[in-house]
């Protein structure tokens, strides 16, 4: 079986997916700005659409994956034009906090929650339970987004699974005493080119790396996402929550774009062959 996530995972969790077919998966990206030679070019302007009342704003559509999942050369090459660190997984989804320098600020609950999910890991990641793949995490997993950009929302699709999460810029306010989601329930403004996104009411056993770090129902977070140029996204994340953490961090994601490909089925449960060789309790 083949499957986006190319023998990417083996140490800490796994990944299931459906047998690829041809599914417009070398049907060429329209709109695609070209160099003087007639290749892709990435480093271009941004493109800009009319939000609402904002006026131009860059336009985040398009399919998207974190770049160190991407095969190279195949999808995109790094900036130097080399494929390094290209073919793996994301550090962020093995460790959130690896960029930081202390690493996480766990709270003591936070801890012995790692321990508790570190005994029973396969048991306990929602990933491999075929569950949905809950942001952030998901911005550090080896499957494409699709967001797709109109005037009072943003709609994320996620292939694993069919999953989606919406991002309203209509105006709305977060909802107050909300139903614990997998997702949360997302609000943004624009801050220059910035989106601002502020998240709540997320359930209270999210897992935002394959670590464990947790993510409860106190939990907020803040994304501050950019387009600097047509083939990237920078995510500036920054996670608050009381329970888990002593104090709110901050970290930086990227993601590249994804050229000549439209989103494939990929259920996690699906010919699934593998939980059965898991040591789960």
């Amino acid at each position: 079986m083949l499957c986006r996530a190319h023998a990417l995972f083996v140490l800490t969790t796994a990944f299931f997916c459906a047998p690829l077919s041809a599914q417009w998966i070398h049907y060429p990206t329209a709109g695609v700005p070209k160099t003087s030679t007639g290749k892709p070019n990435l480093a271009a302007p941004a493109p800009r659409t009319r939000d609402g009342k904002t006026g131009l704003k860059p336009d985040l559509s398009g399919m998207w994956m974190n770049s160190v999942s991407l095969p190279c050369p195949a999808m995109l090459k790094a900036d130097d034009g080399s494929c390094a660190e290209r073919n793996g997984i994301a550090p962020e989804e093995v460790n959130i906090g690896k960029s930081l320098p202390d690493g996480l600020p766990y709270t003591p609950w936070a801890l012995d929650e790692m321990q508790r999910r570190k005994a029973n890991l396969f048991g306990d990641d929602p990933h491999v339970r075929c569950l949905p793949p809950s942001f952030p995490r998901a911005w550090g997993l080896p499957h494409i987004t699709k967001l797709i950009q109109i005037p009072g929302e943003i709609a994320i699709l996620d292939e694993y699974n069919a999953s989606y999460r919406q991002i309203f810029t209509d105006g709305r306010p977060l909802p107050v005493d909300p139903q614990p989601s997998w997702q949360g329930y997302s609000t943004a403004h624009w801050e220059g080119d910035a989106l601002v996104v502020r998240t709540e009411g997320f359930r209270d056993d999210i897992w935002l790396d394959s670590a464990g770090s947790p993510l409860t129902s106190v939990g907020k977070m803040t994304e501050r996402i950019r387009r600097p140029n047509f083939g990237t996204l920078t995510i500036d994340l920054t996670i608050e929550d009381a329970k888990a953490y002593t104090k709110p961090w901050t970290i930086h994601l990227k993601q590249a774009f994804v050229l000549d490909t439209e989103l494939i089925d990929e259920i996690c449960l699906e010919n699934e062959q593998s939980i059965r060789h898991l040591p789960l309790k």
